[in-house]
């Protein structure tokens, strides 16, 4: 990870939404008199993942659950963590299974946030609070340790 990289994630550490990953949709299926389309490549490998994935998986589940509080208590940089998600994604997603993890992440984050807190409360604003601390500690130990 490069320190631009990097910086531009910590920028992005301090809130998003929740619809990362797009809704697929199913064809229905076709007549078996059609013709077999030839099978698709196996896709390629993945290479193995660096280092800091889990540290890297961890913030970006922090930032799933800053973008669900921080929307739901209205605060001004609630729309930047979507815009933070996506620098992490250009930055990190080298690989479609890649991407699916953080954005997976980012999910679970916002959804285990969205299943407890249903309006702004002191306890959501503690929350958010804690997260973005933790978020800040875990970007700038990730940039101090893997930045390049």
């Amino acid at each position: 990870m490069t320190k631009r990289a990097l910086a531009a994630l910590m920028l992005a550490v301090l809130a998003m939404s929740p619809q990362m990953l797009l809704a697929q949709t199913r064809r229905p299926a076709q007549p078996q008199q059609q013709q077999q389309r030839p099978a698709e490549p196996a896709p390629e490998p993945e290479s193995p993942a660096p280092p800091y994935e889990p540290q890297l998986l961890q913030l970006a589940e922090i930032i799933g659950s800053l973008a669900y509080l921080r929307t739901l208590c209205e605060t001004r940089e609630a729309q930047d963590w979507r815009e933070r998600m996506a620098t992490l994604l250009e930055a990190e997603g080298r690989s479609p299974q890649r991407r699916e993890r953080l954005a997976g992440a980012y999910n679970r984050g916002y959804r285990a946030y969205s299943a407890t807190h249903r309006t702004c409360s002191e306890g959501s604003q503690e929350a958010s609070a804690r997260l973005a601390q933790e978020g800040e500690k875990l970007a700038k130990a990730l940039a101090s340790r893997f930045g390049g």
